[in-house]
């Protein structure tokens, strides 16, 4: 019995992106980020890379990943910021943990008033009504992170409508599709991981 023992990367279960993987990833995360995108790959600081882990897509430096290398797979949680899962059907959702990342590198934003905080941290869809701004020639069916009136990011979803169409909106008509929000971390608590 002199067979070697398999290496701790062997063993992780945390392997790169297929082709097709990365194509789904990089097509949802260009709707929010844009041009935007080639900042989280071409960072200056250290390499960093996607890594596919129980159906969850993981985005960590190259220094994190060696030593993630070194935890057996059934041990090993999660390493990374998640940024989304693959669903039964194979179509990938982001997740509201790499909103720190959409919401620093986004191309179009949303501001919430205060009153409407609330109800979008309770899974609501955003109404005229409780609409403060949005970026200049935002267009239907974009991307776009939510904050509040303090630049506190609380989430992201997809423009209903138009910049210009907002204007012309009814109080109660949807302006912003709700897909994500802070309220998650309680509401989902044991679905995160």
């Amino acid at each position: 019995s002199s067979e070697p023992l398999p290496r701790a990367s062997q063993t992780t279960g945390m392997r790169p992106l297929t082709e097709e993987e990365t194509r789904l990833v990089f097509e949802k995360l260009q709707k929010y980020l844009g041009h935007n995108m080639t900042q989280l790959i071409d960072r200056q600081d250290h390499t960093h890379v996607f890594r596919l882990h129980k159906d969850r897509v993981y985005y960590m430096s190259e220094h994190l990943l060696k030593k993630a290398e070194c935890v057996a797979r059934k041990n090993l949680i999660c390493c990374g910021t998640q940024f989304g899962k693959f669903t039964h059907t194979k179509k990938f959702r982001l997740t509201i943990t790499c909103l720190d990342y959409l919401a620093r590198l986004a191309r179009y934003k949303v501001w919430v008033k205060s009153n409407g905080e609330q109800s979008f941290l309770y899974g609501n869809h955003i109404v005229k009504a409780h609409l403060r701004r949005m970026t200049e020639d935002t267009p239907q069916n974009a991307g776009v992170v939510i904050f509040s009136e303090g630049d506190v990011p609380l989430g992201f979803g997809a423009a209903a409508r138009t910049t210009d169409g907002c204007r012309t909106a009814g109080t109660e008509q949807i302006v912003v599709y709700h897909q994500a929000d802070i309220g998650e971390y309680l509401r989902e608590e044991a679905d995160l991981v």
